[in-house]
């Protein structure tokens, strides 16, 4: 039985890979989700660094580079890991292991048979695998897609006849694009997407509104046939507006901000002028 594309806390499923090998396993919890995974004896899991919940003692866990990563040093130098962690059941006996979402997030089983054996997928999508899956890295040769930002132009390939287990923020809608069927998406909140839908990049204003940052100005114009996964809350949206709320206190909060503000760029005008007049002394 295949996976299903999206499941409700609690519910258990089992996957049969096409060798007929059965995995069952079950996603728990509302928003920051945790995916548990059962093991037979040799059985193992590929996840990503750091996503490890719990497992039971028979499980061994070993982290591994990834020699597939075709764009290991943009990942690197973006701040991605360019390693994986393997979970492999070296009991007799079934083992489990609990794999957690990073942030408030979803988890999404995808079958890849279903998606005809390939998806992209933006950044740090992608959770952890079962039975065949390759995790490469590809860089968007089109310069016209290349964003000021990692999300821009690295993305993840998820290859293979496996499970996949991907992450969304927020809440997550699948969208199937029929034949030529058009659809605009904001970049950021694109989860993954088969290989068969075609990308083109839509800048929503002078080119200068981008590069200096800022919400919505980059669109996404996909086009069928294929499926897309589309997230409500992308990580990093949630991380700027909590940084704006921690760093950037308003009036309320703060009645001195703004006059701090003043106080010190006037000093730092006074230095300055101090500065030009002895030096043309």
């Amino acid at each position: 039985m295949a996976a299903p594309f999206f499941s409700t806390p609690f519910q258990p499923f089992v996957y049969q890979s096409p060798q007929e090998a059965v995995t069952p396993f079950q996603i728990l919890g509302g928003e920051a989700q945790i995916v548990q995974i059962m093991l037979k004896p040799q059985e193992k899991v590929i996840a990503r660094p750091g996503s490890m919940c719990y497992m039971s003692g028979s499980i061994e866990m070993e982290n591994v580079f990834a020699p597939e990563i075709e764009a290991g040093v943009w990942q690197w130098l973006f701040g991605k890991s360019v390693s994986s962690i393997v979970l492999s059941n070296v009991g007799s006996s079934d083992g489990f292991v609990g794999i957690a979402a990073p942030s408030l997030a979803r988890i999404l089983p995808i079958d890849l048979a279903m998606l005809g054996g390939e998806m992209l997928c933006q950044p740090d999508a992608f959770l952890c695998s079962i039975s065949d899956v390759k995790v490469s890295n590809t860089v968007d040769q089109r310069v016209r897609n290349a964003i000021v930002s990692a999300e821009g132009f690295l993305r993840q390939k998820i290859s293979g006849q496996g499970l996949a287990f991907v992450v969304g923020g927020g809440t997550v809608v699948q969208k199937n694009l029929e034949v030529g069927e058009v659809l605009a998406v904001d970049m950021s909140s694109i989860v993954a997407l088969s290989a068969t839908v075609n990308v083109q990049v839509k800048y929503n204003g002078p080119i200068r509104r981008v590069v200096f940052g800022g919400d919505n100005l980059v669109t996404g114009v996909l086009k069928g046939p294929g499926i897309v996964f589309i997230q409500s809350m992308p990580f990093h949206r949630l991380s700027q507006r909590i940084a704006r709320a921690v760093t950037s206190p308003n009036m309320r909060d703060n009645p001195k901000f703004f006059i701090q503000i003043a106080i010190f760029l006037f000093l730092a005008y006074a230095v300055i002028v101090s500065s030009l007049i002895l030096t043309d002394l």
